[in-house]
């Protein structure tokens, strides 16, 4: 009677209703102001997978890193800084060699910092100096838990660097005067356009140069205007397979064939419409008149690599704490 009985339920089993298994569903894990472009990349890698599901999380790259520590059951983190990758890898959720697992450094395209200023430009703001201004509110959000934000503090610091020849004491003192102009330290990237779109503060949100376009785009180009600095810093877009949560629930497969997808030409055209720039050759052409010229530096020349930069900057009681302070 009991094997009957185990039998019959074997039997009932097989004639419920099959709910997609873990390996065709994927959380990715990205960063505050991606939603957009991943809608975009998930509808289209969705159709080309039929049956597949792709759920996102946004947030400060930061937070989003330890939130995955702490339990976030993300397949795939797509961020936009490599400190927080790595810190995946401290933690055994990512392995060592992530960086050569996707080309271009597992960044499938880049963005940079770069200005976003109301319509006219009413306080003429070209450069980086013009952000320390007295007359200036700068909008962009807090370093100590967004990527975006660090990028801004990066890219400022490399611009003072050139400007004072080094001089570290003139080089804080500049930053620092940045950091007092703006009014208010959001968490993330979305808050800070909110802060400057919604709420209408701020004379110039610095965010990544996508981020200007999407803005611009979504809100009115009549109402704001882009300006491109002389000099910024390079903003990767790291990628990488969340490994200890991938091989538990068995979608390492289809977790490489997501963030492939990514570099692929459709994939490729997609970031360039949500105003990232690429690297596959054809698309950038195709896209090249909509992407003025710009030098950008990157971490390594500017600053020793991230290593240096996390150690001397973004450390507890680094050069970043001394100038955040108390704000």
């Amino acid at each position: 009677m009991k094997r009957l009985l185990l039998v019959s339920a074997a039997l009932a089993a097989l004639s419920l209703p099959v709910s997609a298994s873990a390996a065709d569903k994927l959380l990715n894990a990205s960063y505050d102001i991606a939603r957009e472009i991943f809608a975009a990349q998930n509808e289209a890698f969705i159709k080309a997978n039929p049956g597949v599901t792709i759920d996102q999380s946004h947030g400060g790259t930061s937070r989003q890193a330890r939130a995955i520590v702490e339990g976030l059951e993300a397949d795939v983190v797509t961020f936009n800084q490599v400190t927080d990758i790595d810190f995946l890898v401290k933690n055994g959720f990512v392995s060592e060699d992530w960086k050569s697992e996707f080309p271009n450094s597992a960044s499938p395209f880049y963005s940079f910092p770069s200005f976003l200023v109301r319509a006219g430009n009413p306080k003429n703001i070209k450069d980086w100096d013009d952000l320390a201004r007295d007359d200036v509110q700068v909008i962009f959000p807090n370093p100590k838990t967004s990527g975006n934000a660090r990028y801004t503090y990066l890219a400022a610091t490399a611009y003072a660097k050139e400007k004072f020849a080094g001089d570290e004491a003139k080089v804080t003192e500049f930053v620092d005067k940045i950091f007092d102009n703006v009014p208010v330290f959001d968490t993330g990237g979305r808050a800070a356009t909110t802060t400057f779109v919604e709420r209408e503060t701020g004379d110039v949100i610095i965010t990544f140069e996508a981020e200007t376009k999407s803005i611009a785009k979504q809100y009115g180009e009549d109402k704001f205007q882009q300006v491109v600095p002389s000099v910024s810093l390079l903003a990767e877009f790291p990628v990488a397979i969340v490994d200890k949560v991938a091989d538990a629930k068995g979608s390492q497969e289809l977790s490489k064939k997501y963030l492939d997808f990514l570099y692929s030409p459709e994939g490729q055209k997609i970031a360039a419409d949500f105003g990232h720039r690429v690297h596959d050759e054809a698309v950038a052409a195709e896209y090249k008149d909509q992407f003025p010229e710009i030098r950008l530096v990157t971490v390594e020349d500017a600053f020793g690599g991230w290593d240096k930069v996390s150690a001397e900057h973004f450390a507890e009681g680094g050069i970043l704490d001394g100038i955040y302070g108390s704000r």
